[in-house]
């Protein structure tokens, strides 16, 4: 133990004097040989313990039903009812965490050096004496450690604190899916309407459900809308949970707005999109994800209200402010046989905010044929 005391004029009178330290007392594991290996044996036991733990919590995390559940009763009461995966996986990884901690403790009380010092304190500063000390102390401290007699001690804790953050590792796998190309082409980078053109998706107003005609659009209207599958997302033929309704809802989302066709751009590979002026983009973000609806008719902006990134719609949503990093997907959209619109197919990039995985080659840039 290392006490610190501030440097004292010795001429200086104090009404206490220092009681300086007592008398030193020996520990038994000092004075025991016997005990002394009892612990080290012990401590070695505890670390040992852990990478059992570990792989008992993995084993557990993939085998082990996840609809098992356990039940605890007392006098015909039930007390304890809870997930028999959640029990076993907090007890085994709690369990591993808590040995590391109880054997770094006792090595410490138990064989670490056991001798009182004293030092003044001293300046923040360090020069290369100081330095050169500080690695004296540190010999001092690894051969007082007696990590040298007992080296398994080392290696035991360093396996233990391994294998500890083993089952950390495993448990990131319940933040979603792997995001594998595969899995983001039929999650997040598909919408509703990836089923167009084989079935026909009309283009419907997202609070009355009535699919959108041309002559329902004034130029400078913005329309917020949903394509019209989503409803049987939770029919009874493709039944949802609330959680899956919402995420495609989030997904396919859309604002559609009109504007005169002599004051937009409209590029060569879009000359098909749009119907007499009408447009349909994606109403989620490409920055974080907000939802867009604050619509400037006379500059055809679209601005986000989270952090202001701004869309020309009137020029294939491109960004003319803010911190969002690609133009605002577009939908390309036209009308069926009695005058609806429709969507031609899916969006063709990803929707939603942008991530690492994604390939941003296709995304359009302004000035793009």
């Amino acid at each position: 133990m290392t006490t610190n005391l501030p440097v004292q004029d010795p001429d200086l009178h104090h009404s206490v004097e220092d009681p300086g330290i007592g008398e030193h007392v020996e520990r038994f594991t000092d004075v025991d040989k016997g005990a002394g290996n009892r612990v080290y044996y012990t401590l070695l036991a505890m670390l040992g313990a852990v990478p059992v733990l570990a792989i008992a919590f993995i084993v557990i995390y993939f085998a082990m039903p996840r609809d098992w559940i356990i039940h605890i009763e007392f006098g015909g009461a039930t007390y304890i009812h809870a997930s028999a995966m959640n029990v076993t996986l907090g007890l085994t990884g709690g369990l591993a965490v808590l040995l590391i901690g109880i054997a770094v403790v006792q090595w410490a009380r138990a064989l670490m050096n056991d001798h009182e010092m004293i030092e003044e304190r001293h300046s923040a500063a360090s020069d290369e004496d100081t330095r050169a000390a500080a690695l004296a102390q540190w010999e001092d401290g690894v051969r007082d450690s007696n990590i040298r007699r007992r080296p398994l001690l080392l290696g035991a804790l360093g396996g233990a604190v391994g294998f500890a953050v083993i089952p950390a590792v495993v448990t990131l796998a319940d933040m979603g899916p792997w995001p594998t190309k595969a899995t983001r082409a039929e999650t997040i980078e598909r919408t509703l309407f990836a089923a167009a053109p084989e079935e026909t998706i009309r283009l419907v107003n997202d609070e009355t459900w009535r699919p959108i005609r041309p002559a329902d659009l004034e130029i400078g209207q913005l329309v917020n809308a949903q394509p019209s599958n989503l409803h049987d997302v939770d029919s009874p033929s493709h039944p949802a949970t609330p959680k899956e309704h919402h995420q495609e809802k989030a997904k396919a989302s859309i604002i559609i707005v009109r504007m005169d066709p002599n004051s937009i751009k409209i590029p060569e590979s879009r000359t098909d999109w749009h119907v007499s002026g009408i447009l349909a983009y994606s109403k989620i973000c490409t920055h974080v994800g907000c939802p867009i609806s604050l619509w400037e008719r006379q500059t055809h902006h679209l601005l986000c209200p989270c952090h202001q990134s701004t869309f020309d719609l009137g020029n294939s949503g491109v960004v003319v402010f803010g911190p969002a990093a690609r133009s605002l997907p577009q939908l390309p959209i036209t009308v069926d046989d009695e005058g609806y619109l429709i969507a031609q197919s899916d969006f063709t990039v990803p929707v939603g905010p942008s991530y690492f995985e994604r390939d941003s080659r296709n995304d359009y840039k302004d000035g793009d044929a």
